[in-house]
């Protein structure tokens, strides 16, 4: 099944994810210091940034033009909204920012010169950071799934605290509520000064 855009879906119509128990061990960890490529041409260390961070990954956000990676992608639990999840974080962004983020970043295994255009297209305030070397999907055992021969990160969201995972979103279901679920609890749990 395809859906018609890449914005408008039917989350009756596709599958959610179970909780695999994929991200249980993240809450609690220190990040790696590993650099990873962002939108905006910086290489973004995330163990070194201050403040509260937020970073949601995905599996892959569609193509301009092309509605699935494989067929049967609306089909794979937690596959379908990488594009509305993104959207989402945009819209609520300046909310985000202030109910404590310091810093909002996107996540996936994609290329960033693919992650650049998706940006640019979709009027991003934050970067996407590129993890298609798998270091930090690696590095932290992040949940993963293999589609059409590719390595892509489950859907899940991450609240850090200088460098430091606090709590874990995961799994993410429907994608498009994740980054107001994310809001809420920024608003509930704010950052210790």
């Amino acid at each position: 099944m395809n859906q018609r855009n890449l914005l408008e879906v039917d989350w009756s119509q596709i599958p959610a994810p179970a909780d695999d128990g994929g991200a249980a061990h993240l809450k609690g960890m220190t990040l790696p210091p590993i650099g990873l490529l962002a939108t905006d041409d910086t290489s973004v260390t995330l163990s070194a940034l201050r403040g509260r961070t937020v970073v949601f990954a995905y599996p892959r956000t569609g193509e301009s033009g092309k509605i699935a990676l494989v067929d049967d992608w609306d089909m794979i639990p937690g596959a379908r909204g990488c594009t509305p999840q993104t959207c989402a974080f945009r819209d609520l962004f300046a909310e985000l920012k202030a109910a404590g983020a310091s810093h909002v970043f996107g996540l996936s295994t994609q290329s960033n010169a693919y992650q650049t255009e998706m940006a640019s297209r979709l009027h991003l305030p934050f970067p996407v950071l590129s993890d298609e070397k798998l270091a930090l999907t690696r590095a932290l055992n992040l949940p993963t799934m293999e589609v059409a021969g590719l390595t892509l990160i489950k859907r899940l969201a991450l609240v850090i605290d200088d460098a430091r995972i606090t709590h874990v979103f995961y799994p993410v279901f429907p994608p498009d509520r994740n980054a107001g679920d994310v809001l809420d609890w920024l608003k509930a749990n704010p950052a210790k000064a």
